[in-house]
């Protein structure tokens, strides 16, 4: 069973040099970055404390503990509560909410599937547990081709590992991968012990080693804004700003949109592909509506 404490911390522990953190670099190394008495030291705990919770043993490990740890290893505020999560995990979602999958079943307040719709001018898309994406509207389906995706495969992750076309829709795609999986690890850290999630890693890291690298890498990251540039086959180039807002009654659902700056050549280009979705080519679709 893997231990993804113990994982996370030594691999925190190994991208820093005992020279940042004032100590002499003297001695022979057999791992790279800080020795774990070193981080205990640093931490104010006994070196036996640090490696019982390296080793996941670490189950009443108090909040200033993990604090301490936080600060030496320089964790920034999503690897903090990754911390935080990992060494007090959350209970397990109660049976009464699983599927036959063993994940819970998602559903879209029909009113969110309105909204979408009113969104015309907007590509927005609902993105759930897991990257699911469970609802979207004309304009976001324009640009995500999220209805031609495969039933169960319509999934953030899987479209950007393995389909093909993704790496041409996607000009920095070595970032987009590592936001993903980094997206993927944070959920994993909110849902322990989630049997479609461990299928879905195992599956994909079968199929695509550059994916097994990225998640072995332990790195965690928070969808919240950002930009993100696409070269789509119909529109060409286009330069989005997207905003991810957290649904209020569900924490586990995302409001995702993309906007563009006015007047700018991306803004022609997607008032172009909204004539072309609006033509008939592109329909609205909605996951959590019967797909």
């Amino acid at each position: 069973m893997e231990n993804t404490l113990g994982e996370f911390l030594r691999s925190r522990r190994a991208r820093i040099q005992p020279a940042e953190v004032g100590l002499p670099a003297y001695g022979r190394r057999r791992v790279p970055g800080l020795r774990r008495e070193e981080v205990a030291q640093l931490a104010g705990v006994s070196v036996d404390y640090y490696v019982r919770l390296e080793q996941g043993r670490g189950q009443h490990v108090s909040a200033a503990v993990l604090d301490a740890v936080a600060r030496v290893l320089r964790l920034d505020p999503v690897e903090h509560d990754h911390l935080r999560l990992l060494a007090h995990p959350p209970r397990p979602d109660g049976p009464a909410a699983l599927g036959a999958g063993g994940g819970a079943v998602q559903t879209v307040r029909p009113g969110l599937r309105r909204l979408l719709d009113r969104m015309a001018d907007v590509p927005a898309f609902v993105l759930g547990r897991r990257m699911d994406v469970l609802a979207w509207n004309a304009l976001g389906d324009a640009v995500g081709g999220f209805s031609a995706m495969a039933p169960g495969r319509c999934n953030a992750a899987w479209q950007t590992f393995t389909d093909p076309a993704a790496r041409e829709l996607y000009p920095d795609w070595a970032h987009v991968a590592e936001e993903t999986v980094g997206y993927l690890r944070l959920d994993a850290g909110r849902h322990p012990n989630d049997p479609v999630l461990s299928r879905m890693v195992a599956e994909l890291s079968q199929l695509r080693p550059e994916f097994a690298k990225l998640w072995a890498a332990q790195e965690v990251h928070d969808k919240t804004w950002g930009s993100k540039r696409l070269d789509h086959p119909v529109a060409g180039e286009l330069e989005f700003a997207y905003e991810t807002l957290q649904l209020p009654g569900d924490r586990d659902q995302l409001l995702v949109t993309y906007t563009v700056e006015p007047g700018s050549a991306s803004d022609q280009r997607l008032a172009l592909l909204a004539s072309w979705a609006a033509s008939g080519r592109a329909q609205p679709a909605d996951l959590a509506g019967g797909r």
